[in-house]
């Protein structure tokens, strides 16, 4: 089983873009893939099924037992290849510190984190932040870096010079793109707004399957595998 959890560093880094591409370019590959999302999020859950095929399940820590969530990921994701799960807001964002947040998701169902970093207005710089939320908490095990926002092969060339340097493997990145923005949220989806994130979705798969290091994001397993 394969199964990592996808944060960010800051909210509106491009999560739930990177999610959907990667779901459906894994599912473009033949792959059984569970998605789950961290809190009680209603909107982005229904984004994963498009994606996936498969019913978005939440897993939230506030209003239920750390058992009960434990049970969910394991039940609903005991027939697929692999099981993802979208993180919210930043990594360590709760409603108490860290209480509720994605990286309390993560210890408690012992997975590593892919961290999101939106590249837009900075380079190198990334380093330091990257180094911080590898060794701000040793129990959540950073796997890789996905960068957003990427202006071009220098630039990218400069931030994956920083993971480099900061220990942490980089995975690939997201080109800027305004096609990519995923447009104003509700509930509810028409049947025009879900041909349009049809669209979106594959546009996101097609950038996953350029510019992201598929075969390595697969060997991604358990924290205990991790160097």
């Amino acid at each position: 089983m394969k199964e990592f959890l996808i944060a960010a560093a800051t909210s509106n880094s491009g999560k739930t873009t990177f999610t959907m591409g990667l779901l459906r370019a894994l599912t473009r590959r033949g792959l059984n893939v569970q998605p789950f999302k961290c809190g009680p999020d209603y909107i982005d859950p229904m984004f994963h099924s498009l994606a996936s095929g498969n019913e978005s399940v939440n897993l939230d820590t506030f209003m239920s037992s750390h058992e009960h969530v434990q049970q969910l990921f394991a039940h609903y994701g005991k027939s697929a290849d692999m099981r993802i799960v979208e993180g919210v807001m930043g990594l360590f964002d709760g409603y108490d510190r860290m209480a509720g947040s994605s990286a309390e998701l993560a210890m408690l169902l012992n997975i590593p984190v892919v961290l999101i970093v939106s590249a837009k207005s900075t380079a190198y710089s990334v380093a330091p932040l990257i180094y911080g939320f590898k060794h701000f908490n040793p129990k959540v095990k950073i796997a890789g870096v996905v960068f957003n926002m990427v202006g071009s092969d220098r630039h990218y060339q400069l931030l994956s010079d920083a993971c480099k340097d900061a220990g942490v493997p980089c995975l690939g990145y997201l080109a800027k793109n305004p096609d990519l923005i995923i447009p104003g949220r509700h509930l509810g989806l028409s049947i025009s707004e879900r041909e349009n994130m049809e669209r979106l979705i594959n546009l996101a798969a097609d950038e996953v399957e350029k510019n992201i290091d598929i075969e390595t994001l697969l060997t991604l397993n358990s924290p205990c595998s991790l160097p």
